[in-house]
């Protein structure tokens, strides 16, 4: 079997950005949401201000919301760089500003998540040698447990994640797995992404030829 790699932006998009159970999924076993992800809706990944003559035009991986109007961007980016976390941060507050029309109230804002794995360390200091999860609120330097609420960031140094075997972690790992297990030189998928219904599907997408020559 010949595969594709999950972490080039055709085929993440293909995986997470068309199969709705996939992403609910993935977002579900990496973030520590209080309240799981049931349902969600794609939104344009195209982030346009309404002053595109003035401000910045972006563009992101995944966009959706879901049924309790909380907003996701998931993202693959290869290499590491500070500008990277900068487009982040934009990406995000962009995305929250959007949500009011002129006349909308400040309590329909929403929460926006960004959820990013990023193929490269950067991190790299002893103590964080082997932390790959990198997880980031608004918080109270005093109290960390004051929180202001409405943008949330992870980012996730999949260099550094190597599996646990951790029965409580089971999705986060199998993900993992399948992000850094699966390329191009990979000839059999590991057992344990082939027993799972939905690693195994994300699988069948990664395969070469279920793509047409011009895609590849």
């Amino acid at each position: 079997m010949k595969y594709l790699d999950p972490k080039n932006d055709l085929t993440f998009k293909c995986v997470f950005g068309e199969h709705k159970h996939l992403c609910m999924s993935l977002i579900n076993s990496m973030l520590p949401l209080q309240k799981p992800i049931v349902s969600i809706e794609y939104q344009t990944g195209e982030l346009i201000s309404e002053l595109p003559e003035v401000l910045r035009h972006s563009v992101v991986d995944v966009r959706c919301t879901d049924s309790d109007d909380r907003q996701f961007i998931v993202e693959m980016q290869l290499y590491f760089s500070e500008l990277f976390r900068r487009r982040v941060l934009l990406n995000a507050a962009k995305a929250y500003v959007m949500q009011l029309k002129k006349a909308d109230e400040f309590k329909l804002l929403q929460p926006v998540y960004a959820l990013n794995f990023v193929n490269d360390v950067f991190e790299k200091s002893k103590a964080m040698e082997n932390e790959y999860y990198h997880y980031y609120k608004i918080v109270n330097i005093k109290d960390t447990e004051k929180q202001i609420k409405g943008l949330e960031f992870l980012f996730v140094e999949l260099p550094k994640f190597k599996p646990q075997g951790r029965a409580e972690k089971k999705l986060h790992e199998l993900w993992l797995q399948f992000l850094t297990e699966i390329n191009e030189n990979t000839k059999e998928a590991p057992e344990d992404l082939l027993k799972n219904e939905l690693t195994c599907e994300a699988l069948g997408y990664m395969e070469r030829a279920a793509y047409t020559i011009e895609q590849l």
